[in-house]
């Protein structure tokens, strides 16, 4: 009996050493990986924006590269190179070229502003309509809280000028903020480059390691691929059509500026609910205040019909089906994306709560069985 037990302990002791010996190679393992990632990290903090830029336009122009590569015969380095040349050209040099006009026009509207303010507080340069309602709320407003028309003027005026210069402060360097210095910049183009070479094969080599079934995995790539590409597309493009459409209203009005508004309407319109309506109302109401009531007329209609339908049409274009975020994730995502990350979260931070809500949607339908197999 005893020589049994001896025996028996004794396999046991080779097979209980090989599972510590596997155990300590595994937390050896997990130690090394946790060093590895915080070094990385460590590496990759500096350099966020640019690699996350590099990583939207990637995803935005991988349909395009392929496009390329196709009619080129499957040649992705030279399609990589001609897509990255193409968006240098087309969007790039234009940047640039806005961002020089941007910075002239603000120090033009900063200069306009100084020379018309001593009329703009006393009231002179104005010409406010006698209409009843206004005349009855000022009435109203002197009575019970003890403001009258020139607090209010004032109140406004001053107002104005801080807006004004926080805007003319930011008006030059708002365009190329968007991408920071030259060596980002340069960075950025490097590794789009790579990203548009061996995106497809490093996205394969990313999305195995999900642990679930490879139909699913497939399926969920895709999906969060469309909607990254949806909410870029729908957030950034319709933004852009709208900015361009308030420059060509304020322009058509006489109003000064029209390219640095245009780019201010471009950043407003980012927000939901309000958007360009931020800087056209106010274009509208100065109009009225200084008597132009043909071209705050026309203002006014151009708001509401131009710019109003752009943003009704174009956005449930680029953003429909599946790939449609939630108002109020986009406006978080907005907003917070702003505040935690500077002008790139004005589109992280819609993409990635709407990938969040993407992510919930597609598990969800997956339970229901609403996804149909893939033949």
């Amino acid at each position: 009996m005893s020589a049994l037990q001896d025996e028996s302990g004794n396999d046991s002791q080779p097979a209980r050493k090989s599972a510590d010996r596997q155990l300590y190679a595994r937390l050896g393992a997990i130690v090394l990986l946790v060093g590895l990632g915080y070094l990385v990290l460590r590496i990759v903090v500096p350099l966020w924006q640019p690699l996350v830029w590099a990583m939207l336009l990637g995803a935005l122009l991988a349909p395009v590269n392929e496009r390329v590569a196709r009619r080129l015969g499957g040649r992705p380095r030279l399609a990589s190179s001609i897509t990255l040349a193409m968006t240098v050209v087309l969007f790039l040099l234009p940047l640039t070229i806005i961002a020089g006009a941007v910075a002239a026009q603000a120090t033009q509207l900063l200069q306009e502003f100084d020379t018309r303010l001593p009329g703009l507080r006393d009231g002179s340069s104005l010409k406010l309509p006698s209409w009843p309602w206004i005349d009855a709320g000022i009435a109203w407003l002197q009575a019970n809280a003890g403001v009258s028309i020139g607090d209010l003027r004032g109140w406004l005026v001053e107002g104005g000028r801080q807006v004004l210069q926080a805007l003319v402060a930011s008006g030059g360097s708002v365009v190329l903020g968007a991408l920071g210095t030259v060596v980002n910049l340069a960075l950025m183009l490097f590794v789009l480059f790579f990203l548009l070479r061996d995106g497809p094969r490093m996205a394969r080599d990313l999305v195995i390691l999900l642990p679930i079934e490879e139909q699913r995995r497939a399926r969920l790539w895709r999906h969060l691929l469309d909607v990254t590409r949806a909410v870029f597309l729908g957030i950034g493009l319709t933004a852009l059509v709208q900015g361009m459409l308030v420059g060509i209203g304020f322009r058509m009005a006489g109003l000064p500026s029209p390219l640095v508004f245009g780019v201010v309407a471009t950043l407003s319109a980012l927000i939901p609910v309000v958007g360009a309506s931020l800087v056209w109302v106010p274009g509208v109401l100065y109009l009225v205040a200084t008597g132009d009531y043909g071209h705050a007329t026309f203002l006014a209609a151009w708001g509401v019909i131009a710019v109003g339908l752009a943003d009704n049409l174009l956005r449930p274009i680029l953003i429909s089906g599946q790939a449609s975020v939630p108002t109020l994730a986009v406006f978080i995502g907005v907003m917070g994306g702003l505040a935690a990350f500077g002008f790139i979260g004005l589109f992280v931070g819609p993409i990635v709560l709407g990938l969040l809500v993407a992510l919930f949607r597609y598990e969800r339908e997956e339970r229901l069985g609403l996804h149909q197999p893939q033949p």
